[in-house]
């Protein structure tokens, strides 16, 4: 039985550029981007909230907003299309001191910190939409309020190379983190934040007050905020016992694809008791031809194969000609392969002929 979990508002921070995703985020924001065939990078935080019985859920955007805002609508495919609360989509404004672009993910906080404290909740669950994992937050919240805790850093591990993108975490048999380093040249382990972070909002608002006030820089948590609340002594970590994949550049992008082609996939999207959710669009039924050839792949609806797709994801509408061949790729809605296709990334849309990608390098299509 869950103890009570006290008024929890989600902040889906939607509002980066995903420059190392290069030409996928050209003209769409990083959480508007499609994965694996019918979702989007944004579901996961959404369908998480929506499973873990969270209903009130901000969405903050800033980069390339239109491709979010366009996707959400009102929320209904994640139940937020609600009376009193649900979704509620909040970008950059001008005409008050809180004004002006993000600069940060902390940033960000600060600047809505007015409407936050008009809503009054006791907990901030703060998501990046950047990662491909299902997890229950409602269990996460529990813990951090058994706890006392001024913040609870969700952790998972990766490799040593990966750790130097994320907050690395070292933390004590009690679960409280004891040292915190963000971004680090060289990391000094494996364990790094998920970034999924619950936060005692009237403790976040007032650290975020008064970092501001002392000029610490409010850019994004791993600078000044997570420091400052490890060093009080009262933050602690919950450790994300599954598959965990940020998903922030291309070669991560891709993997992530073929994770979903192993045998045993680690990460289940159509698991029945934690489905993803997500807005797809109508298509008719995939169709594939006569002699046309598919292994160990994922063909979304929409899609014409007349060609040879194998260990690849087809998003819907794609199309693989007569003759061409897909290999260890991911492609995009819409996209039209005439060719060969290898260990790439094509975009919606495109158009490729000829032999493209490569066997060693991941390459992207656009």
């Amino acid at each position: 039985m869950l103890h009570r979990r006290g008024k929890v508002l989600a902040l889906v921070l939607a509002g980066g550029e995903g420059g190392r995703l290069g030409p996928l985020t050209a003209e769409r924001a990083k959480p508007a981007l499609p994965f694996g065939g019918v979702y989007r990078l944004i579901d996961f935080a959404l369908s998480n909230c929506h499973h873990s019985r969270i209903s009130d859920v901000w969405v903050l955007q800033q980069y390339e907003a239109h491709s979010v805002s366009e996707y959400l609508a009102n929320g209904r495919p994640w139940d937020l299309d609600r009376t009193y609360g649900g979704l509620r989509v909040v970008q950059p404004s001008t005409g008050d001191e809180e004004s002006g672009w993000y600069e940060g993910n902390a940033d960000a906080i600060h600047r809505n910190r007015e409407a936050i404290e008009r809503f009054d909740p006791e907990v901030v669950l703060v998501l990046s939409a950047d990662a491909v994992y299902l997890l229950d937050y409602a269990r996460v919240v529990e813990r951090h309020l058994e706890l006392a805790a001024e913040v609870t850093l969700v952790t998972t591990r990766v490799t040593r190379e990966d750790a130097r993108r994320f907050g690395v975490v070292d933390v004590g048999g009690d679960t409280r983190v004891r040292g915190f380093e963000y971004k680090p040249e060289e990391p000094a382990g494996d364990l790094v934040t998920a970034e999924v972070f619950v936060y005692d909002a009237r403790v976040l608002l007032d650290t975020l007050a008064d970092l501001a006030a002392r000029d610490r820089g409010l850019a994004d948590f791993g600078e000044s905020l997570v420091p400052a609340l490890v060093e009080r002594g009262s933050a602690f970590a919950y450790d994300l016992d599954g598959y965990w994949r940020d998903v922030g550049t291309i070669e991560s992008y891709w993997q992530a694809h073929m994770d979903l082609l192993e045998p045993e996939p680690r990460i289940r999207l159509d698991d029945a008791a934690w489905p993803v959710l997500t807005g797809r669009q109508l298509r008719a039924p995939a169709h594939v031809a006569a002699g046309a050839r598919i292994e160990n792949s994922l063909v979304s609806p929409g899609c014409t194969v007349r060609g040879c797709v194998v260990d690849s994801v087809l998003g819907p509408g794609a199309v693989v000609e007569d003759g061409a061949e897909v290999v260890e790729a991911v492609v995009l809605h819409d996209a039209r392969i005439d060719g060969r296709v290898a260990r790439a990334v094509v975009d919606a849309g495109a158009h490729v002929t000829g032999d493209a990608g490569g066997e060693r390098e991941v390459a992207v299509l656009t």
